[in-house]
């Protein structure tokens, strides 16, 4: 089978299965990753050979899904929110991360693992949650907190990831371990990746001023994140030094859309391009996954959700207690933050590509969380909200309500 034909079956797999999911409320990500499982290990559709072929596919698509999450650092949100935003993300994002890497720890994983998944049980699916809000029309104090910790929460997981990685691959290359490696390399990793960044989302924003069609300004974004994907690969490949495409693409939106007030209007363009790209990528790493690795995953995936959903509850609990916010928020956040998909699988893909056997276990630990996570995670969020009492009564049971009612009277 061509790559080409490869592509167009999944991509048939994956619109096919957006209809299936929305039968029974899923969201479409879900569907894909199940695309992908069916046309990679269980038919046998894809191959091996496919897949390696089309590995440029997903790299480019975690530039985008970086390049789609710096977008939302408008300095001036940021301040309108405040800072008990700013510290109940920070703090249920690293709580979470301690949490699986100290359990990871005394199960005995070895460390490039605990490093990775410490590092991917940060981030959360903002796209599930907000399915959830939009559908029932929720509105509250838990909603209001809910929507800017979900946008900002996966930027703090990014960084988070940039260290954690470059101490993973320290530990997985076997080479000695010095302040050097451990804290230098990850430093320079991060400070070189938002340098590059910054410089190109300004060479992005000042550009825009010579094309003016919305059509050669999609071009020049797509150039500008492709181009700094590129820059990364390159200087990884061949310096000491690695380049975190993830952590250069969100910078290259963030200052984008600091240094232009139509940043809004103009990244529209951008959203209607990537959505197949989108598609692709969870399908291709449903398609990755191998199923005799998920049967090896045993303890490590337990712990791993378990921890981890542990750490996003009461890390939201306890900082929303400190920052005094309102009981609902404290008692019913942290379970909407439970979601995992998009980035936590971007991470993940690249911890596959550079980390071998210990790559692998990790993706098969992160692609059956998101599976668990992407069912359960909405319908937990769901019911939170319609706890905290952000979620009105439903259509159909006023109806039926009304309805008793007119019968009563008759």
């Amino acid at each position: 089978m061509t790559a080409i034909l490869a592509v167009a079956i999944a991509m048939m797999f994956g619109l096919a299965s957006t209809r299936l999911v929305k039968l029974i409320h899923l969201p479409n990500v879900t569907g894909y990753l199940v695309a992908g499982l069916l046309i990679g290990p269980i038919f046998h559709i894809v191959n091996d050979d496919n897949l390696a072929s089309l590995d440029i596919i997903s790299t480019v698509a975690l530039g985008f899904i970086a390049f789609s999450i710096g977008s939302e650092f408008k300095l001036a949100n940021i301040k309108q929110l405040g800072g008990k935003i700013v510290i109940i993300t920070v703090a249920q994002s690293l709580t979470a991360a301690l949490l699986v890497g100290l359990a990871l720890w005394a199960f005995r994983a070895p460390l490039p693992i605990v490093f990775v998944l410490a590092a991917v049980a940060t981030a959360t699916a903002p796209a599930a949650t907000l399915m959830v809000v939009r559908q029932y029309k929720a509105h509250g104090p838990v909603t209001n907190t809910l929507l800017p910790v979900v946008a900002f929460d996966d930027a703090i997981g990014l960084i988070v990831f940039s260290v954690c990685f470059a101490l993973a691959q320290t530990f997985a290359s076997g080479v000695e371990i010095t302040a050097y490696t451990i804290v230098v390399l990850p430093l320079c990793e991060i400070a070189f990746s938002i340098g590059i960044g910054g410089v190109l989302g300004a060479i992005l924003a000042l550009m825009m001023k010579f094309f003016h069609s919305r059509a050669n300004r999609l071009c020049l974004m797509v150039c500008t994140t492709i181009l700094g994907v590129a820059i990364c690969e390159i200087i990884t490949n061949n310096t000491q030094f690695s380049m975190s495409s993830l952590l250069t693409c969100m910078m290259i939106g963030a200052t984008f859309c600091n240094l232009r007030s139509d940043s809004t209007a103009i990244l529209d363009g951008c959203e209607r391009w990537t959505p197949p790209l989108f598609m692709l990528f969870f399908v291709l790493s449903g398609a990755e996954l191998k199923l005799n690795v998920v049967t090896t995953v045993g303890i490590i995936g337990i712990v791993y959700i378990v921890t981890r959903s542990t750490g996003k509850y009461f890390g939201t609990f306890f900082s929303a207690m400190a920052t005094k916010s309102e009981k609902n928020v404290k008692n019913y956040l942290g379970i909407t933050l439970l979601p995992q998909a998009g980035v936590a699988i971007g991470m993940a893909q690249i911890a596959s590509t550079a980390l071998g056997e210990y790559g692998a276990k990790v993706m098969a630990v992160v692609l059956s969380a998101t599976l668990f996570y992407e069912i359960v995670g909405p319908i937990l969020t769901k019911l939170a909200l319609k706890k905290a009492g952000e979620i009105e009564e439903e259509p159909r049971r006023i109806r039926r309500r009304d309805k008793n009612k007119a019968v009563t009277a008759a």
